[in-house]
């Protein structure tokens, strides 16, 4: 009965807040609707397109970490889903996508050239939401890096001697 008694005041609240249903036309014009992921949380295939271990893959792995030992290997396989993912963002009548992008998956050894089976996902993905005729909104800083990244810095197309290791 304790509960009952929490909830209805609540209920009762919510319905203040809310009283009537909200569309589009409620929103100023040119106003975007968009849905956010996250590399780790949405990607998965962490084994998969040649890609590294980022900071998250190696946390999640130390033993005691995560109290129930779960990551996110698998995610909700957007790596796998992306087509069937934007389907669904179009059907919700979504705008835009910010996503974020798995440095490890374009650098899985921190240094060198790019990951082909890195870029051509991104590609993929980006061509995917430009045919539903979705905005792409890609957040290039995320926390999902390789564990080191090696920075060559150029001058006048030329590598100078200094170099720089990030630790992440």
């Amino acid at each position: 009965m304790r509960i009952v008694l929490v909830l209805v005041p609540l209920l009762v609240q919510f319905s203040y807040v809310c009283p009537e249903p909200i569309s589009r036309a409620d929103f100023p014009h040119g106003f975007v609707f968009g849905t956010a992921s996250s590399a780790y949380q949405f990607e998965g295939a962490a084994k998969e397109g040649n890609k590294g271990a980022s900071i998250w893959d190696t946390f999640t792995r130390e033993f005691g970490r995560i109290l129930d030992f779960s990551n996110a290997d698998v995610a909700v396989d957007q790596y796998h889903r992306f087509k069937g993912d934007i389907d669904l963002m179009k059907d919700l009548g979504m705008d835009a996508y910010r996503f974020s992008i798995s440095w490890a998956r374009i650098f899985p050894n921190g240094t060198g050239d790019p990951n082909p089976e890195g870029i051509a996902y991104y590609n993929s993905l980006i061509d995917g939401l430009l045919e539903k005729g979705s905005n792409s909104n890609i957040n290039s800083f995320s926390f999902v890096k390789k564990n080191m990244i090696t920075v060559t810095v150029y001058e006048n197309n030329s590598p100078l001697p200094l170099r720089a290791s990030l630790f992440f």
